[in-house]
């Protein structure tokens, strides 16, 4: 009786633990990682620190202005933080252009750990920025789900021939951080930092402690943004589309999204990243694409796309449903580029304007100046096809030919090592063939046939010696 419920217990398990992992799967997928802001301050220790700014020394007044800021984030989620300086370890002269260092590697909660590093600091050296900002880049440990910053703060400019335009570049080609921010105190350095990232001037402590926030909130909110898929009258009716976000710097794909309108009918809204400069490809038939859009902190952007959509519907006449096996290349009107192979059976939307179409059966048909309309659908229809058995009665080299007035235009090459007869589904017309058999030795024995092809039917071509 003990073994008896045992077992029942153990299959009741066994039932039901599948469903309970299916169900923690299904959870899961419905709640992706969220994004963790990784930001990473690069601060001047260098020596020209120790110059007096107001009501104190700079390096004063940074890291007093730094710990309420750094205070300030304590509550943030998803958020960690790490330390870079440079001009604190050697003293000037003799100038060490290498002496930077990270003092704060990356982790949750380090907000004390950097404040007390920065309040311990020492300004002695010279200013290696761009030496520094290329060894930041090994600073942030590989992350599929990371947004890596980089903020800069300095009151000086490079001092050791390096080019931090140029590394700061790189470092968004490669996709290991976001377009940096820099904080020039003092003095207006944007010359020689706008090529390096998004640029505030700190002319004041109030400047400062203003534009430290500023790039704080740009750094951790994302904005809002609409795409509206505009129709031929200019109404963003258009959706259930794939839209690509690329990132314009690097060419990374940074989004994903099928266009979707919400429960009031309009287009739904993103919330994505607004330090990135984006490329937006519609992944319409054929593609749009919008290039360097930019979005404006804190408001909601509306991005307009003209893809404006009819349907082209290919069909065999007669029939309610055509061979899926049969194939149709859609082109641009006037283009040699494919913009789709279309099945015929299948209804596909493409964008508003004439295509050429090749129907890829024998022989080829060509249709030029298929008109897409908005909102309609245009039907394309093809003859039935019909058969040709093509019986030998030995091997040997022969073609099928089309018969249009008084040409002859090839369709067909005949297997040259088979006596076996060969089907060939053929569009209605008239059709000749050309047969030498392989041993004969003069032109004078090849063969000709000429036959016709009806709709639906079957014809039987024989070609004996």
């Amino acid at each position: 009786m003990f073994k008896k419920k045992v077992t029942y217990i153990l299959l009741v398990f066994l039932f039901f633990l599948p469903l309970t992992m299916f169900a923690q799967v299904r959870e899961s997928s419905k709640r992706p990682d969220k994004t963790i802001t990784r930001i990473l301050f690069v601060f001047d220790a260098s020596q020209s620190m120790y110059g007096r700014w107001q009501s104190d020394i700079k390096i004063n007044i940074a890291q007093k202005i730094m710990s309420k800021v750094l205070d300030s984030l304590k509550s943030y989620e998803n958020l960690e933080l790490a330390l870079r300086v440079y001009g604190h370890q050697k003293h000037y002269p003799p100038q060490d252009c290498e002496d930077t260092r990270l003092e704060v590697p990356f982790g949750k909660n380090n907000f004390e750990m950097i404040k007390h590093r920065l309040n311990s600091l020492t300004p002695k050296g010279t200013t290696p920025i761009a030496y520094s900002l290329q060894k930041a880049g090994h600073d942030f440990p590989p992350c599929d789900n990371c947004r890596n910053i980089i903020i800069l703060i300095t009151d000086g400019i490079e001092e050791c021939g390096g080019d931090p335009c140029e590394v700061s570049k790189e470092l968004q080609k490669q996709g290991i951080i976001l377009k940096p921010f820099v904080i020039g105190i003092g003095r207006n350095f944007r010359d020689a930092f706008d090529c390096v990232g998004t640029y505030f001037e700190a002319s004041s402590e109030k400047q400062f402690s203003k534009a430290l926030n500023v790039v704080i909130s740009q750094a951790l909110n994302s904005t809002t943004a609409q795409v509206n898929l505009l129709d031929s009258y200019g109404k963003p009716t258009e959706t259930n589309v794939n839209m690509t976000f690329y990132d314009n710097f690097s060419g990374l794909v940074k989004y994903n999204y099928i266009h979707t309108m919400n429960n009031r009918g309009l287009p739904d809204t993103l919330v994505i990243d607004q330090l990135i400069t984006y490329d937006v490809v519609v992944h319409t038939l054929p593609p749009v694409k919008i290039d360097s859009v930019r979005l404006e902190p804190g408001k909601h952007t509306t991005i307009p796309v003209s893809a404006p959509q009819g349907h082209l519907r290919l069909k065999i006449d007669g029939y309610a449903s055509s061979p899926r096996s049969l194939q149709c290349i859609i082109r641009k009107n006037g283009s040699m580029e494919t913009v789709n192979v279309q099945m015929f059976g299948h209804t596909e939307k493409y964008l508003t304007g004439l295509y050429d179409l090749e129907v890829l059966c024998l022989p080829r048909i060509y249709i030029s100046d298929v008109d897409i309309l908005q909102s309609s659908t245009t039907t394309v229809e093809i003859p039935v096809p019909g058969i040709a058995v093509i019986h030998k009665s030995t091997m040997g080299y022969g073609s099928l030919y089309v018969e249009k007035g008084d040409r002859m235009e090839w369709v067909y090459n005949f297997r040259e090592k088979t006596t076996q007869q060969e089907t060939i589904i053929l569009q209605p017309g008239k059709y000749r063939v050309i047969f030498r058999a392989k041993y004969s030795d003069r032109s004078i024995y090849t063969m000709e046939e000429s036959f016709r092809v009806y709709s639906g039917r079957t014809t039987n071509v024989k070609i004996y010696n």
